[in-house]
């Protein structure tokens, strides 16, 4: 609460409303052209005799993909406060690093999910162990998983972010193997190639997966920048906590002196017979 005004704290402002209101706006253009003006696969391939494409199961590809090059980014973007907390131990960098860490990690749930759904009527599975692409992610999920647990961990705040801030830096570690595991790994995966670059997309589905990236992006965006006021807000609010505690504490034992000294004898108590 605003002593001032009266007015209770939010993370929100006009610049974020915009934003809020450019990200449904985003999506809901983006569902139109995921659904209604994008085509379905039009790659057709001859294999044992029989013509097939994905159809609509590509449409999952307007999510996927975005999801997991964000992914990398925002884990990337962790990785980056993390270093920043090490080096300046940064408050401000602590909380870019969680928020990012907790939005990358939520993109990558949704790029493994997307990618289940999108594996099952293609490869017969929703889940394939002897596939790198997809232990790699699940690596790198789990990682951040465990990045964000510690940061859970009731202790010092400030070695808490330091130990977790180590712990991000080693899982970013996984993302080159992620993104490479496809060519590096040829005979041991069953996923496509990359979509962008050996992929011949054009057109409209090509406009719509950009349009995808751009839309996700703001929403990343927004989601950072509520989920830091969030930590802010969350550290102000136990720093003025500790603050009062401490007057508290003071003003106690300054009591305390006051009352030993209007004791008659300058404080002095009463003296105790001797039995």
């Amino acid at each position: 609460m605003n002593e001032t005004t009266g007015s209770t704290a939010t993370t929100g402002s006009r610049a974020t409303r915009v934003l809020g209101l450019a990200c449904l706006v985003g999506l809901g253009i983006l569902g139109v052209f995921a659904f209604g003006i994008s085509p379905e696969d039009a790659r057709i391939e001859e294999v044992s005799g029989e013509t097939v494409g994905q159809g609509d199961l590509v449409r999952i590809m307007y999510v996927h993909v975005p999801m997991a090059i964000l992914s990398y980014a925002f884990l990337s973007l962790c990785a980056v406060g993390s270093a920043m907390v090490l080096w300046r131990r940064s408050r401000w960098w602590d909380h870019v690093a969680h928020g990012a860490g907790e939005i990358g990690t939520l993109f990558c749930g949704i790029t493994l999910v997307t990618g289940m759904i999108w594996g099952r009527p293609t490869w017969g599975t929703w889940w394939e162990w002897g596939d790198v692409r997809l232990v790699t992610t699940l690596v790198l999920f789990l990682l951040f998983v465990g990045y964000l647990s510690l940061r859970r961990v009731p202790g010092d705040p400030e070695l808490v972010a330091r130990r977790a801030a180590v712990v991000a830096l080693l899982g970013v570690l996984m993302i080159p193997i992620v993104n490479r595991s496809v060519e590096w790994w040829e005979n041991r995966t069953l996923h496509q190639q990359s979509t962008l670059t050996e992929m011949r997309i054009e057109d409209w589905t090509l406009f719509t997966l950009m349009l995808g990236f751009l839309v996700f992006t703001l929403v990343g965006a927004w989601m950072l920048v509520h989920r830091f006021r969030v930590a802010w807000l969350e550290g102000e609010l136990e720093r003025s906590g500790l603050d009062a505690a401490i007057s508290e504490r003071r003003a106690e034992a300054l009591s305390g002196v006051e009352a030993a000294i209007a004791r008659p004898g300058g404080g002095a108590g009463p003296a105790r017979e001797v039995p």
